[in-house]
């Protein structure tokens, strides 16, 4: 109906009619277990091009009760689910992509004033002739609306980070963009399923979260959500054999990613180009420039290595902490956090394979298209220089795509670091 308010289904049947379409509607059983819940509540975080846009816009397309989706969803492994008939068509939705309100706007405040004008102008069109407290005030609104219709909302929330990327070192709006989001969603009665997509995990302050009513499920633990992170091994050996592909060599390829419960999850994007052009490459590499990836990963050191720490494990973990354990890692000093920093940026830019240099000087051999050189007050551009002089690349011989060299120096009394990334052509 609206641009913002139940928005049309049009969008997920082209997906759904598309050549290559891979049916994860099976996400759709856990939502609808956690809606009007105290598991209503989800975060998903996702390098790009992993589905997770097409993700919010099949859960729009299911749960909107402006359209009829029966049709679109009949012949999906979700029509036989239980809970299908409960929840098909019954909520208003509310779809919010945060990267085209912020490509609008020069600044938070003017952002988020868009946003509310904007979704405010979808509900008045829709129910004009409510009594409202204040049609100025979107939070007053949508609570007048429910108390009239009895129909809670489902929020979704695509690109919702896109704020602490684009507003790295701006503390005060990235602050603003969470109470924002607090106050929207936090224990409301109208919310009956809250559904957030983006690349990084949901930003600590403190001892506690603006947000901490969310469950994240990130590439670090996905959960139960494991099997929807990207295509499962199963998934692709159809593929294979629907288009004639080895799969042995896609393999080799693209799986990337081992989870409980999924032990081989592949990128959608790469299998589904290796497919529809019928032959491997570096599909992984073009969806972010290498700068973007060097943005990523240049930043103050000093002033993430609490964030980076508290985001593993789940709460705040002092600056000075000399050691950190849980179940998938071990950190003793900064050169693991900073090694665990330069994964992260991979993670954040969709960068499936990779190769980083540990402390120990050896190479973990799960990642295979990049090699990372540390250096601590030097010079990255030194880095760089030793990562050719010892020929690191000789090991990779038998690799067929082209690999990026990464030099990163961190300077301990500036408490900052450079990086400098190169592409060694084959």
């Amino acid at each position: 109906m609206g641009n913002y308010l139940n928005p049309d289904i049009s969008t997920f049947a082209r997906v759904v009619n598309s050549e290559i379409y891979v049916d994860k509607t099976g996400l759709i059983e856990y939502t609808n277990r956690s809606a009007k819940t105290l598991q209503s509540y989800i975060c998903i975080s996702r390098p790009r091009r992993f589905g997770k846009s097409i993700a919010a816009n099949m859960l729009s397309a299911y749960y909107t009760c402006e359209y009829d989706s029966r049709e679109l969803f009949s012949n999906l492994k979700i029509a036989s689910s239980d809970s299908y008939e409960k929840h098909l068509n019954k909520y208003d939705v509310i779809f919010l992509n945060m990267q085209e309100f912020l490509s609008q706007s020069s600044n938070v405040e003017e952002m988020l004033s868009l946003l509310k004008k904007s979704v405010i102008w979808d509900l008045l069109d829709k129910y004009p002739d409510f009594r409202y407290f204040d049609e100025t005030n979107l939070m007053r609104t949508l609570q007048d609306i429910y108390n009239k219709t009895k129909r809670p909302f489902v929020v979704i929330i695509d690109e919702w980070d896109c704020i602490f990327r684009e507003y790295i070192t701006d503390k005060k709006a990235q602050e603003k963009y969470l109470d924002f989001l607090r106050d929207l969603l936090k224990d409301k009665g109208y919310v009956a399923l809250a559904y957030m997509t983006g690349i990084l995990p949901i930003k600590k302050y403190g001892t506690h979260s603006a947000l901490n009513m969310f469950d994240e499920f990130s590439m670090i633990d996905p959960g139960p959500l494991a099997e929807y992170v990207g295509f499962t091994e199963e998934e692709v050996s159809e593929l294979c054999e629907r288009y004639g592909m080895d799969m042995q060599e896609l393999k080799s390829w693209y799986d990337g990613y081992s989870f409980e419960g999924a032990p081989s999850i592949y990128s959608p994007r790469s299998v589904v180009s290796c497919m529809r052009f019928g032959k491997f490459g570096n599909y992984w590499n073009q969806t972010e420039t290498f700068e973007a990836l060097k943005m990523y990963i240049d930043m103050n050191f000093e002033g993430l290595r609490d964030d980076v720490l508290s985001m593993i494990a789940g709460e705040s973990v002092p600056v000075n902490t000399g050691s950190f354990t849980n179940d998938m890692a071990t950190f003793h000093t900064e050169d693991d956090v900073l090694t665990l920093l330069i994964h992260l940026g991979y993670l954040a830019y969709d960068y499936d394979n990779k190769t980083v240099k540990i402390p120990n000087n050896e190479v973990r051999a799960e990642y295979v298209s990049s090699v990372v050189e540390l250096k601590w007050n030097e010079s990255a551009n030194g880095a760089i220089e030793q990562i050719k002089k010892k020929e690191y690349c000789k090991s990779l011989e038998e690799y067929k795509g082209n690999i990026l060299l990464v030099g990163v120096n961190y300077n301990k009394k500036t408490k900052k670091h450079e990086c400098i990334i190169e592409e060694d052509i084959k």
